[in-house]
């Protein structure tokens, strides 16, 4: 009895062995697919890039210099206008008066020594023949020495007047553009000992792009000159390249022409200047620009896409990968930027196989699948 129950319970439990399966396991996913390029070789320009300023090479206060009303404003707020252009004109008629007057008196003094001239001529005559005493002489020389000298300062009165005259009209030195009038038609302007403003003049083509090297950077800017044989009185074949903060690239091209004869020891950089022609009134002064000017021509180099370049605490990095595929972080030093591909200065060799794609798949460590792209195509 007891051997049928165990062979019926045998036969109920077979059908549930049978229905039991083999337990699931975890399959790893496959490596990520990553785009690679070996560093692009070029010959280069290697520029030195530094940030700077524009400043105008001619600014003006324009002052009144005498005093009176002001009578006119002859140009128009903002305009342009060229050397000798009158832009304020201040009451003239008085000082008109006054060059006529010191004209006048000027007249009157010449006469006078005229006169005392052929005085002391006659009386010198008559002294030398006995007919007049020494002391009409005398008298007769100083008469004629004093009305020379009064002749003297009213020629110089009416040079002051006619000086004076002058100043009643303010007008451009140089070709430039006038800023807002600061003074109304009307206004008493001059008063006291005081000039008062009456608007800026500033010349903008040419114009000024000041910055500062550091001194190393000096000693590679000597170095490129000695290799020209340029010399600080020559500076006009360095040509220096700008960019505005919203402008691609450095589009405006000018000429060193100043640099300073020391280093600053507060700060250790070394004051550089660059004239540019800027004829389309493009720059401004002020005007915050990026700078860039030639160091060495025709210098090997390896690029790499700017993409591919990363940053993180410790500085730049790109990501390579190697012969096992697997993903490495390669410390570089970045140069300057040419179009979208980066210029590396160091860390990098010709064969090493750069992360250019699927940049965010790659982990260091880990194994990817490499697919070779060319380095100037990628964007």
């Amino acid at each position: 009895m007891r051997g049928a129950i165990r062979a019926g319970l045998a036969l109920l439990t077979l059908p549930g062995l049978a229905a039991c399966k083999p337990a699931n396991r975890y399959a790893a996913p496959p490596p990520p697919v990553v785009g690679i390029a070996r560093p692009e070789q070029r010959t280069i320009t290697r520029y030195l890039a530094t940030t700077g300023t524009t400043s105008a090479i001619n600014s003006v206060d324009l002052v009144a210099r005498v005093q009176g009303f002001l009578q006119a404003q002859t140009y128009e707020d903002g305009a342009t206008v060229t050397k000798g252009t009158n832009l304020f004109t201040i009451e003239p008629l008085p000082y008109q008066a006054k060059l006529q007057q010191a004209q006048a008196q000027e007249a009157a003094a010449k006469a006078q020594l005229v006169q005392a001239d052929t005085e002391y001529n006659r009386q010198a005559s008559l002294g030398r023949s006995d007919f007049s005493s020494q002391s009409q002489v005398d008298q007769a020389l100083a008469t004629r020495d004093t009305d020379r000298a009064n002749l003297l300062s009213a020629q110089a009165n009416t040079q002051l007047a006619a000086i004076n005259y002058t100043y009643t009209r303010v007008t451009a030195p140089f070709d430039g553009t006038v800023t807002a009038h600061l003074v109304s038609v009307g206004d008493v302007v001059g008063g006291g000992n005081t000039m008062t403003k009456l608007a800026t003049i500033v010349q903008l083509a040419p114009i000024h792009v000041d910055f500062s090297i550091s001194e190393q950077d000096a000693e590679h800017i000597r170095a490129a000159m000695a290799a020209k044989g340029i010399t600080l009185h020559s500076l006009g074949p360095i040509p220096v390249e700008v960019g505005l903060q919203t402008e691609t690239g450095y589009p405006h091209a000018g000429t060193l022409d100043y640099v300073a004869p020391m280093v600053s020891a507060g700060t250790g950089t070394l004051s550089v200047r660059a004239v540019f022609p800027n004829k389309d009134i493009v720059l401004l002064p002020g005007s915050f620009v990026r700078v860039r000017l030639p160091l060495q021509h025709d210098v090997a180099a390896l690029l790499v896409p700017d993409v591919a370049v990363g940053a993180d605490q410790a500085g730049r990095y790109v990501l390579v990968v190697g012969p096992d595929d697997l993903v490495a972080q390669r410390r570089v030093q970045p140069g300057v930027l040419m179009g979208q591909m980066r210029v590396i200065d160091s860390g990098l060799k010709p064969a090493d196989r750069v992360v250019v794609a699927g940049l965010q798949a790659a982990v260091p460590g880990e194994k990817v699948v490499p697919k070779l792209q060319t380095a100037s195509l990628v964007r």
